[in-house]
């Protein structure tokens, strides 16, 4: 405690043997310490030193307050450090540019350059806007799969976890901000690094946001260098931004065991039905007979004719519809009646469906579900499965090997990637959102599986997801692994691409503000998944460009903020409709206000 007091910049100089606290169990050491500072407390006081009281109480507060999280030493990145002088852009190499049709819309991004330089960009146009973000970050097993400030983290070194720790922590901080309200993250992770993984996910995004933690069952034979259990699967942690407004959709197919086919030809589940009419020891005694839910059902299954009728007496019966072959259904308890499930209007539209299921004495609502939810345990599995009420063979393949023959057949028989992620895990992630509308975001990109899994999905529902996808040219990993898949996939999935290289500007050029109008197109294209030159958008930077800029089918224009200030009466009615966004303030604020301008 003499460091602490120390630092704190106590006059007290305090001497504690080491001694003294070995010879004592564990549990006391910290009431000890209390106790010894109350003493020094006491003595400050005796001795009129009331200065030292105030510090004193801090280090007090600091010994005695309770501890619970993760602690890890912080580790500088080169990259970050990078941008105090330096500020990102991105250009463009239209040579890589994949163009689906003529529809200037719905383009999808590969960054090529540090993810972090990348994040940050991102950070300017996406913020809130990401609906699901998947990451397989490397696995820090030691085994040169990490590297930190251009150097591989070994099993030798110390720092190990706290590099990796710090480099990711930085990552997911920007991830949470760019994740919508109801956005939610998908994290790969094997046993290295799983359990630092959780609670610094606790940390940035909070426990609350906590979804779950899948159990991928990728190599269902089992490691065979493994010491002690053969090793079969690894994990997928999810976090969402806001627990309350995230959701996961059932996307699981169910077994066609399970299911049956109706009088209708449809199929519905076999077991499980719910009765809406019929005895009941949970629903309310009517008390008011002219009740919405209160109500007889006469019904007739040969022309399934139906008459509901109020009724104040359980004994009563319509003898002219029953011998005219209806059947009478009421819900009750013993001798009263209870209130029905539903009102007469929601019944009526239940029979008008003929989604209703009728006994001799009950009425049973038929489930239509042909899914269930999925389970945090992902096992390979093949089955018959009912898929748009038609009976299909559905397979669920999480396996590496798997993964690895694709890819091999894309390259040449020789997969780049020795474990690359399949694309049917990711599909079963991202249908988790039923919505097809969504942008999705992978920092870690690698062989290019999330935007393959986007594009295959696109095409067997016909959606409209977009993907960004970013990640280094360590390599020619960007340029000769993941753009060369998502290139090979064109003639069976057919989708637009831009490919964007990260470049740098120095902060202190005297040209910053024209330097920074140059560069942000790339960013215009990357905020509304789109061909500039194509679009409803334009830029005009100058008050002569302005003035000559064809406005047909324009909506909104980028011009330079000081051309904007000079327009007049004319130009200002021309543009009347026009939406006008100040650039290069608009993306790059905090960078022209540290520069002063």
């Amino acid at each position: 405690y003499f460091y602490i007091l120390k630092i704190l910049n106590l006059r007290l100089v305090v001497i504690m043997k080491p001694e003294k606290f070995n010879e004592r169990p564990h549990q006391n050491e910290k009431k000890e310490a209390l106790d010894y500072i109350r003493t020094l407390m006491e003595q400050a006081r005796k001795d009129s030193k009331l200065e030292d009281i105030p510090k004193l109480e801090k280090l007090l507060e600091l010994v005695d307050s309770k501890r619970y999280g993760l602690v890890w030493e912080e580790h500088t990145e080169w990259v970050d450090e990078e941008m105090k002088t330096k500020i990102p852009v991105f250009i463009e190499d239209e040579t890589k540019k994949i163009v689906k049709n003529k529809d200037w819309e719905n383009y999808n991004f590969l960054l090529e350059g540090d993810n972090l330089h990348s994040l940050h960009l991102l950070e300017k146009t996406h913020a809130g806007r990401i609906d699901v973000i998947y990451i397989d970050p490397p696995y820090n097993t030691g085994n040169k799969d990490f590297v930190y400030n251009d150097k591989i983290v070994d099993k030798t070194d110390g720092y190990a976890h706290s590099k990796w720790l710090s480099f990711m922590n930085k990552r997911l901080e920007i991830a949470k901000n760019l994740l919508s309200d109801s956005g939610v993250i998908f994290i790969s992770i094997d046993d290295n690094e799983q359990a630092q993984l959780k609670m610094l996910c606790d940390e940035v995004f909070g426990e609350k946001n906590f979804l779950t933690q899948f159990i991928v069952e990728n190599n269902p034979k089992g490691r065979k260098n493994s010491n002690f259990a053969s090793v079969t699967s690894e994990y997928c942690i999810s976090y969402a931004k806001n627990s309350e407004k995230a959701y996961f959709v059932e996307n699981i197919p169910k077994a066609s065991s399970d299911m049956k086919l109706d009088e209708e030809g449809r199929y519905v589940h076999s077991s499980g039905r719910r009765v809406i009419v019929g005895q009941n020891n949970f629903n309310k005694i009517v008390s008011d007979f002219e009740s919405d839910k209160h109500y007889s059902l006469y019904f007739r299954k040969e022309d399934y004719d139906y008459r509901f009728i109020k009724e104040d007496s359980i004994d009563w019966r319509d003898n002219d519809l029953l011998s005219e072959g209806f059947k009478r259904y009421i819900s009750y308890r013993k001798n009263s009646f209870v209130e029905n499930t539903y009102t007469q209007q929601k019944l009526e539209e239940l029979l008008q469906k003929r989604a209703l299921d009728f006994t001799e004495d009950k009425i049973y609502e038929k489930n239509f579900k042909s899914t269930i939810r999925i389970k945090n345990l992902l096992i390979n599995r093949k089955y018959e499965a009912i898929i748009d009420n038609k009976k299909e063979m559905y397979e669920i393949d999480l396996k590496t090997t798997s993964a690895k023959h694709q890819l091999a057949r894309i390259f040449d028989g020789e997969p780049p990637f020795d474990y690359p992620k399949n694309v049917r895990l990711l599909k079963l992630l991202l249908t988790l959102n039923a919505n097809h509308d969504i942008t999705i975001l992978d920092f870690f990109a690698g062989s290019g599986t999330t935007g393959h899994a986007v594009a295959q999905l696109n095409k067997e529902d016909s959606g409209n997801r977009k993907y960004i996808l970013c990640t280094n040219n360590e390599n020619n990993i960007c340029e000769e692994v993941t753009y060369k898949r998502l290139l090979s996939i064109q003639k069976n999935l057919p989708h637009n691409l831009k490919y964007f290289k990260t470049k740098f500007i120095n902060k202190d050029d005297e040209e910053l503000e024209y330097v920074l109008l140059k560069n942000v197109k790339t960013l215009i294209e990357l905020e509304h998944a789109i061909d500039l030159e194509e679009s409803d958008k334009a830029v005009a930077f100058t008050l002569s460009e302005i003035r000559e800029l064809n406005l047909s089918g324009i909506k909104t224009v980028y011009v330079r903020q000081h051309s904007h200030a000079l327009m007049d009466k004319e130009d200002k009615l021309r543009y009347e409709n026009i939406e006008l966004i100040d650039v290069p303030e608009y993306y790059f604020a905090s960078e022209m206000r540290e520069a002063g301008l």
